[in-house]
């Protein structure tokens, strides 16, 4: 097992409920009953990886019903959108847009983040949702793009596996930085 996959200096499957809640809470943008349910299924040993527990959160979405994935998706916020403007963006999200440069935005390509958040917005009813962490701004568009001519399903799942990427780049963070 590589360093990517090393385990978190505090077990998590020896948690209690507000600890675990308190660390893990936020992996899921703005949706802590991910972590709760996650914690609630039973954790053991096993669990005590980032990829294990990857796993077992992103079942605990995958088992949920439609209408509260859907909720999970648009609890994410628009890329270079009004709350990266307005500087009320999680600290999570503010990193991970930053680390692609979104903050570095020219004023075309912010002009084209814009339209392109809209019409997406418009097609589908929920954000566009990507993990970005180590893409680019020029990356991004061209994603939007090409997803844009997605159906609405194709979509829908596209959004929940992005949503997963994003989840376990926050776990490493999380076990990187209590491993520091």
């Amino acid at each position: 097992m590589g360093e990517e996959s090393r385990g978190f200096e505090a077990r998590p499957s020896g948690m209690p409920l507000a600890e675990f809640m308190e660390r893990f809470g936020g992996v899921y943008e703005h949706s802590p009953w991910v972590a709760k349910l996650t914690w609630q299924r039973g954790l053991d040993v096993g669990h005590d990886s980032v990829d294990a527990l990857a796993m077992a959160l992103a079942q605990s979405v995958d088992g949920a019903d439609r209408e509260r994935c859907l909720q999970l998706i648009r609890a994410h916020p628009d890329l270079a959108g009004r709350a990266a403007v307005s500087g009320t963006l999680t600290a999570e999200s503010t990193s991970e847009q930053t680390s692609a440069g979104i903050d570095q935005c020219t004023a075309d390509e912010f002009s084209r983040f814009q339209q392109y958040n809209d019409a997406y917005k418009n097609k589908f009813e929920f954000p566009f949702v990507m993990a970005v962490r180590g893409s680019n701004r020029q990356a991004i568009l061209a994603a939007f793009q090409e997803r844009l001519q997605n159906d609405y399903d194709t979509e829908f799942r596209r959004a929940i596996s992005e949503i997963h990427k994003i989840a376990r780049i926050r776990l490493q963070a999380i076990a990187d930085q209590s491993n520091a």
